[in-house]
């Protein structure tokens, strides 16, 4: 996919943040990751674990401060291929509009609180898929199968 913008859910900071970077880094994605904006330390603290390990400088990179006024940079941004949005109802709704303006990727919660601690709602294919983009190229080959 490229570049995803995450901005991360204030229940279970830790676990929030490794649920939605992790299937992103799987995939082969970069992202800049809003952390919870009330308990940003979690994500602060794991980033140690990123900076050790074999993990490229610029896959992962965190920003903290007010959640709904960084994602409005990053739903903005050209360069950001796809913006996932774990917070409020109107921010949801402000993700999906302005992402439309430049064809975005969004993946968004609706202000719907979601169980990180169930295995169904925190972790599987779901989140796998909204790291994914398939690309299909339909080429018309006319009459191929005329004698």
């Amino acid at each position: 996919m490229g570049v995803i913008g995450i901005a991360c859910p204030e229940e279970y900071p830790l676990l929030g943040f490794v649920s939605l970077f992790a299937p992103a880094v799987v995939r082969g994605n970069a992202m800049i990751v809003v952390p919870s904006q009330k308990h940003p330390l979690s994500a602060l603290d794991f980033y140690q674990v990123f900076d050790t390990s074999d993990l490229p400088g610029g896959v992962v990179n965190i920003l903290t401060g007010d959640r709904d006024h960084i994602t409005k940079y990053l739903v903005e941004h050209q360069d950001i291929q796809a913006m996932w949005y774990f917070g409020s109802a109107e921010g949801s709704k402000f993700v999906e509009w302005t992402a439309a303006e430049n064809l975005k990727r969004t993946w968004v919660d609706y202000g719907i609180a979601r169980d990180w601690m169930d295995p169904q709602q925190g972790q599987g294919e779901e989140f796998l898929y909204h790291a994914t983009q398939a690309k299909n190229i339909w080429l018309p080959m006319g009459d191929i199968f005329a004698n």
